[in-house]
């Protein structure tokens, strides 16, 4: 029998994202994303998986259970959000001086990614490639006494971004095969999608480890 004791969560680190940056025609292409943005200003991140679970039968029985992950929402509860790039994530169009909402528009798919702090050291690094704002809350309250945060909520929704379905990808340093050598900096520096992205990193670090695919 073995005992393991997985470490739990202490904090939400740090926050980013990546707005996709496609060619003409194109609504995205996994290949090209703008700089990668960091905040610091995440008070808490939810995540939702809704999953869809499809019994098939056979010789009048229960054969199997399919299961398949039909959307993943992150509700993002911030501090505070560039406005910027919440105009942009909406869809809103800035003109010269301001902006305009509200209109008919295509909302931008972006990358989103997210850090867990665990405690005694562990992290977990984890992409969503291919995302879009589902919606946001901007509510403001008089001013008291003493001070009281007025936080805002972002809820993004993670859609497929390969042929096999998949809307995340993640490394997690209390698993054996975390990659040795990459830092928070060195997986969010770039939008990381699969295997191949971590042996890039890995190469820069280590010039003489062949590539896989090269």
């Amino acid at each position: 029998m073995k005992t393991k004791r997985p470490m739990i969560k202490e904090t939400v680190g740090s926050i980013y994202h990546a707005f996709n940056a496609p060619e003409d025609g194109k609504d995205f292409d996994l290949t090209k994303y703008e700089e990668t943005i960091k905040g610091n200003y995440g008070k808490k991140v939810s995540t939702t998986e809704n999953t869809e679970n499809t019994v098939v039968r056979g010789s009048g029985q229960d054969y199997m259970s399919a299961s398949q992950t039909s959307s993943v929402e992150n509700t993002l509860e911030v501090l505070a959000f560039p406005p910027d790039d919440t105009a942009r994530m909406r869809g809103d169009r800035v003109t010269k001086y301001g902006v305009t909402s509200g209109a008919s528009s295509q909302r931008p798919f972006f990358a989103f990614g997210k850090v867990v702090k665990k405690v005694g050291g562990a992290v977990e690094y984890k992409w969503y490639p291919k995302c879009q704002l589902a919606e946001n809350t901007d509510d403001i309250e008089t001013s008291e006494e003493s001070f009281s945060e007025q936080n805002d909520t972002l809820t993004i929704k993670a859609y497929s971004y390969n042929d096999k379905g998949d809307k995340s990808y993640s490394i997690n340093s209390e698993m054996s095969n975390f990659p040795e050598g990459i830092t928070e900096e060195l997986f969010f520096e770039n939008v990381v999608t699969c295997d191949e992205d971590i042996e890039k990193i890995l190469a820069t670090l280590n010039p003489n480890t062949e590539v896989q695919g090269a």
